[in-house]
């Protein structure tokens, strides 16, 4: 997978391809990457012209990948090592996780614990860089979310610098929103909401709080971490001091206590310091403690949810029923099953699969039964919904079996297969399967049976309303809607819900509360906020996530559209549109680091 990732001092952005190892595709990657770096060029953006970018990445750990292409794959690395640092962007390049990446571009470690793993630089001209400190995880639907205190981040980043680290970037530090269809297979829409910035762009504390004193504490700290010698020494069985020595007598200390549960006392410099459990104690002058790991003096805040406005009455609302299509009703016709991601080229979703047959023999008690290499399945017999079933995150397919019922003579069979995002990684992706690769149905009579997994089968790509887009305005009048009425949700599989609401005052954030809601997805104003799957919960009987992200840019003042496609059946009566905000920010004390007296260099 091809990734260039530019660095600024500040922020970070990567674009990704499919890596591409055979020569034809490397044609295309070098005049894409060509492009980008000519672009940053022309608005005199890098670093050696006075610009913010001060790191270029070429690809991004391709080192998961590279044995599976043999001697190609290490060919590859080379190539696109050359290729890049021929740009000339005046700013050095990295290769993330790659421990093969060839001089002068730089190897560096992605992780949350690269103080640890990383094994280093694989050159001594090189200096050791962590591009990438998760904050967080990606969270996937059916999962909860990874939660990472601020505690372990600050220990593992004063770990790295400590270990003679010369770069952080965390990954993310401002969570985000995968609007559409953009997120990866079963990624969840809201995107690393628990990083130091959250979705909306709100303080999670205590971890921002915590990792700006950190890191003001490291600048304190800058020019012994640049010019001292360094040296590590232990302190004890689970003790360990990291010093840095500058020959005018600057000196910094990291005093290290690796022990889980249990303070440590040592001795360090002619003085007893007592270490908290799993911390790292920074001492500026090698006597004074100016910042502890473990220790956190910015209080939690908490995230402030109002319902601004409810949708719960039936007039605001309109319905459109999707048709569900029949064998006569497709164009594209084949007579195997057909891979749904090369059949519908990341157009929809949705697949369609469908076939008629003449049923003629004995079938008591008949039950579809189904495999799925994709990740969601609906059934319909005769146009009649009869179940659906879904995969998850850490599975490869599933299974769905049916009891149906069959007519005399001619019966048709509709199968919709869902895509809930692509796959996000891994070598040979184009050569992977979505869809379905067995349909059958089985009768009580054990020799009877019918098999359509080779069979005439005709294809529907998308829904009706994608390919009409009833989602925009000037779209609407294409379908007949009508007005809405709350039924049976056994009976509300593939609904369009339209309505209309006005901007909510202020500026705080604002979400669309969808907990009453199953799956699909959602427009504003004609722009996707994305997918939603409330009806799949975590192990704890939650959803996921209930709250979708509205930007206000995708606001007017008035009459902003807001329509829904629901897949399972859900209740739009419930569904609220919601503000959010944090409490204020309290602090036992907001010390200011350069208060503290650092020695200076002796004349």
């Amino acid at each position: 997978m091809m990734s260039l990732h530019l660095f600024s001092r500040t922020a970070s952005f990567r674009v990704v391809l499919d890596s591409p190892v055979q020569l034809g595709k490397r044609f295309y990657m070098q005049n894409f990457t060509t492009k980008i770096v000519n672009l940053m060029k022309s608005e005199g953006l890098y670093a050696s012209q006075g610009g913010p970018i001060i790191l270029s990445q070429i690809e991004n750990e391709y080192q998961n990948v590279e044995a599976a292409f043999g001697e190609k794959g290490r060919s590859y690395v080379r190539w696109a090592a050359k290729m890049a640092v021929e740009l000339q962007t005046g700013v050095p390049w990295v290769m993330c996780k790659q421990t093969d990446a060839p001089d002068p571009v730089i190897n560096t470690c992605n992780g949350m614990r690269c103080g640890e793993t990383f094994g280093g630089p694989n050159s001594p001209n090189k200096p050791s860089l962590w591009t990438e400190d998760w904050t967080s995880f990606y969270q996937v639907y059916g999962e909860e979310p990874y939660l990472r205190s601020a505690e372990d981040l600050a220990f593992h980043a004063a770990l790295f610098i400590a270990r003679n680290g010369s770069y952080i970037n965390y990954y993310m530090y401002h969570g985000g929103t995968n609007f559409g269809r953009t997120s990866s297979a079963y990624v969840i829409t809201g995107y690393y909401d628990q990083g130091p910035l959250d979705e909306y762009g709100l303080l999670r504390q205590p971890k921002w709080g915590h990792l700006k004193q950190l890191h003001a504490a490291i600048k304190n700290c800058s020019k012994t971490l640049l010019e001292g010698v360094p040296s590590n020494f232990s302190l004890g069985q689970l003790q360990q001091a990291y010093t840095f020595t500058e020959a005018g007598g600057g000196c910094v200390a990291f005093l290290i206590n690796n022990d889980q549960r249990k303070n440590a006392t040592v001795q360090f410099q002619n003085q007893s310091f007592v270490l908290l459990p799993k911390s790292i104690s920074i001492l500026p002058d090698c006597q004074n403690v100016i910042f502890n790991t473990a220790k956190v003096k910015t209080k939690p805040n908490k995230r402030i949810i109002k319902a601004k406005l409810k949708f719960d009455s039936e007039d605001i609302w309109e319905e459109f029923k999707e048709a569900t299509p029949n064998f006569d009703d497709t164009s594209l016709k084949s007579n195997r099953l057909l891979e749904q991601m090369n059949t519908t080229k990341d157009e929809s979703d949705y697949l369609w699969y469908t076939l008629r047959f003449q049923h003629n023999i004995s079938c008591t008690e008949p039950v579809l039964a189904v495999k799925s290499l994709a990740h969601v399945a609906h059934a319909f017999i005769n146009s009649k919904f009869v179940g659906n079933a879904h995969g998850n995150h850490s599975v490869k397919g599933f299974s769905m079996e049916n009891p149906i019922t069959l007519d005399e003579g001619m019966n048709n069979i509709s199968l919709l297969s869902v895509m809930v995002g692509l796959p996000d990684s891994g070598a040979f992706l184009e050569s992977r399967y979505a869809g379905f690769n067995s349909v059958e149905i089985h009768c009580t009579e054990k020799e009877n049976l019918y098999n359509f997994t080779k069979y005439a089968w005709g294809y529907q790509v998308g829904l009706l309303g994608e390919k009409l887009q009833i989602y925009k305005e000037e779209n609407l009048a294409t379908v007949e809607w009508s007005k809405f009425k709350l039924g049976d949700s056994s009976n509300q599989t593939f609904i369009w819900y339209k309505s209309v609401f006005d901007e909510p005052g202020g500026d705080d954030p604002v979400a669309l509360n969808l907990s009453s809601m199953g799956k699909g997805e959602t427009w504003i104003n004609g722009q996707s906020i994305g997918r939603y799957w409330v009806s799949f919960h975590t192990p704890k009987g939650k959803p996921s996530q209930t709250l979708y992200h509205v930007p206000r840019s995708f606001l007017k003042k008035s009459e902003n559209l807001l329509v829904l496609v629901e897949e399972i059946g859900g209740n739009p009566l419930q569904i609220t549109l919601d503000t959010i905000r944090v409490t204020s920010l309290q602090h036992e004390d907001d010390f200011s680091f350069h208060q503290l007296p650092v020695p200076q260099q002796s004349t």
